[in-house]
């Protein structure tokens, strides 16, 4: 995501119209899924984008959509390559994100957000619709998925689920910024109040339950990790959540450190990458941009201890995906998993 501000006095309203067009097996808005066709562009930072590496990393679709991933820092204009040796995405030829969003649209007036979706062939934006993308991943690309993907929106949990990722959603994906962008001390405590009520919530849910949906991963527990893996790091204090940490919320902390644990899951996070892109981009909340030093991440990696609950982590038939390839690992300096 980008171009998040504060304004004086006003509640945090996130932007919500994207670019909807979708890839699907049929084809039908235009856009047929194959293999080589498109790129996903994302950054690491953002956990938006980071539910996007997350399902394409369980689904094995890597070899058939490649990723493209942007600097932590942006400017207003864009995210940018500058990651890539020459400041340039090796496959689409771009320095900025920016430049596939005009190749669509030469005046297209909303903010340049990953993930996204690029037609290789054309150059062109497909869709930064972050929610109809990953499902779309899950429901459209099934030809190219790995033997044993698992299945990230079982049928017989679709009505809970939605309602789950619903409020996770509101009240906690999207609660942490209605924090840390509130325009005024009245609208700030109106949202800790909705953001901890919510956290309390899951904190009970998950007293019972190894995953959010019970006992097998979706994509309701994706959705969830983003936002707690940058919990401590950023949120607690950045966007003023400071209740207590997650560290400090037994049930949601052993689950965190049990995802993080699992292949797909903390083998996509780069903390560094994290902690740069909200102190360094958001001035208006952080003007001296000086870079939090903590907090320790090596707890992420001590035992969970929910191995005792109800599992069936894949569901039937399901596996574990394999290594990340090496042209995709996290740097080993950025991650407790050396």
């Amino acid at each position: 995501m980008t171009g998040a501000y504060v304004t004086a006095g006003e509640d945090y309203k996130r932007d919500m119209n994207y670019v909807t067009t979708r890839i699907t097996a049929d084809g039908r808005d235009g856009f047929a899924v194959e293999p080589g066709r498109y790129r996903l562009v994302v950054s690491r930072a953002c956990p938006w984008a980071n539910r996007a590496i997350i399902v394409r990393r369980l689904l094995g679709l890597e070899d058939v959509l490649s990723m493209g991933v942007a600097g932590p820092t942006h400017d207003a204009r864009s995210w940018t390559f500058d990651l890539d040796p020459d400041g340039r995405d090796p496959v689409l030829g771009y320095e900025r994100l920016q430049e596939a969003y005009f190749a669509l649209d030469p005046d297209y007036p909303r903010g340049i957000t990953v993930p996204a979706i690029v037609d290789v062939t054309t150059g062109k934006l497909v869709t930064n619709d972050f929610d109809q993308l990953t499902r779309d991943l899950s429901g459209e690309w099934t030809a190219y998925q790995r033997e044993g993907a698992p299945d990230l929106f079982p049928a017989d949990l679709h009505d809970e689920q939605e309602s789950v990722m619903r409020r996770v959603f509101t009240e906690v994906n999207n609660g942490v910024y209605r924090c840390g962008f509130a325009g005024s001390q009245e609208t700030y405590e109106a949202a800790y109040e909705r953001l901890w009520t919510a956290m309390d919530w899951l904190e009970d849910r998950l007293a019972t339950r190894r995953y959010l949906m019970g006992e097998r991963i979706t994509e309701a527990d994706v959705r969830l990790f983003t936002t707690l893996v940058r919990f401590d790091p950023v949120y607690h204090g950045h966007f003023k959540c400071n209740r207590n940490k997650l560290t400090e919320m037994p049930n949601l902390w052993a689950y965190a450190r049990d995802l993080f644990q699992t292949p797909g899951f903390g083998d996509t996070v780069d903390f560094d990458h994290i902690k740069a892109h909200y102190y360094v981009v958001h001035a208006d909340i952080n003007p001296t941009r000086i870079v939090p030093a903590g907090p320790s991440l090596d707890n992420w990696l001590e035992p969970h201890g929910r191995d005792g609950l109800p599992t069936d982590t894949w569901g039937s038939g399901g596996t574990a995906p394999g290594p990340v390839a090496e042209a995709e690992r996290v740097d080993p300096a950025h991650t407790p998993l050396r």
